[in-house]
């Protein structure tokens, strides 16, 4: 993967970004569900409409993909997958944590990954086999090799009740076990601090494919990524844990103790 691609990209995300600007506020408030689904349409068509042509333009064999909910796999062949605005239901709120998240796949592999925050002006990239950035400096994942010690997090992807529960679960347990668990988006958001070493995992029950960006910074920072049953991250995993290396195993031990106990229910006795 070329610098040139990457610094291309990465131009473009800071333009979409500086429009994405021009509509936030921290002052926004929404009177009701009819006015926010307005504002978040809006807001993913500003940064579509800025993004669509320039990457096209840049690397136009490369197929487009926004759909910020979509999962399982993809056709062969290069790919754009868009979040066009992470978080957004924290932007039309005047809330801080929202981003853009671009990354380009290969064949089913994230090769190219690039989250930005306007607000902050942080941007992270990761380029596959040549290791995650922020602002061109080199991201290692933490050192930390005990929950005792951790901050975990995790989000909710899309509104369900299964979903919900279980959680609602997995938060109890890795309460239990870490300093300190989260619950929030953008997912895109937790992904970069585990990258960062500032968070020491995550965790995902239902992954969707606009996560990429934020996998592959983990593993080109150092981190382990696996689904929930250990095997290897793929696109089309259904969950994913991404951690420092010092945590995952306990961690994954946390999260399989959960999906135990949502397969059989609770013990009679």
């Amino acid at each position: 993967m070329s610098q040139e691609l990457l610094t291309a990209t990465t131009a473009a995300v800071r333009h979409a970004g500086a429009r994405l600007l021009e509509r936030y506020s921290p002052e926004a408030r929404q009177p009701g569900l009819p006015g926010l689904l307005s504002a978040l349409r809006d807001n993913d068509t500003a940064v579509v409409g800025a993004l669509r042509p320039a990457l096209a333009g840049i690397h136009p064999g490369a197929e487009w993909l926004n759909d910020e909910h979509g999962s399982g796999p993809l056709a062969t062949g290069e790919w754009w997958l868009v979040d066009p605005v992470g978080g957004n239901v924290n932007a039309v709120h005047g809330m801080t944590d929202w981003n853009i998240g671009v990354s380009l796949v290969r064949d089913g592999r994230p090769v190219l990954a690039v989250i930005y925050f306007p607000l902050s002006g942080e941007m992270f990239t990761a380029v596959d086999g040549g290791g995650a950035f922020l602002d061109g400096v080199r991201l290692r994942v933490s050192a930390k090799d005990s929950l005792e010690g951790a901050l975990a997090g995790t989000g909710q992807a899309q509104p369900g009740r299964e979903l919900a529960e279980r959680l609602g679960a997995s938060f109890t347990a890795m309460t239990k076990s870490a300093l300190y668990v989260r619950i929030s988006v953008p997912v895109s958001h937790q992904l970069a601090q585990v990258a960062a070493g500032r968070m020491d995992l995550h965790w995902q029950f239902d992954h969707v494919r606009s996560h990429v960006a934020g996998v592959l910074l983990v593993q080109e920072a150092g981190g382990m990524v696996t689904d929930l049953d250990g095997k290897p991250w793929e696109l089309a995993s259904e969950n994913y844990l991404a951690a420092a290396p010092g945590v995952h195993a306990a961690a994954l031990d946390v999260l399989r103790s959960v999906s135990t106990v949502d397969q059989h229910g609770p013990g009679i006795g």
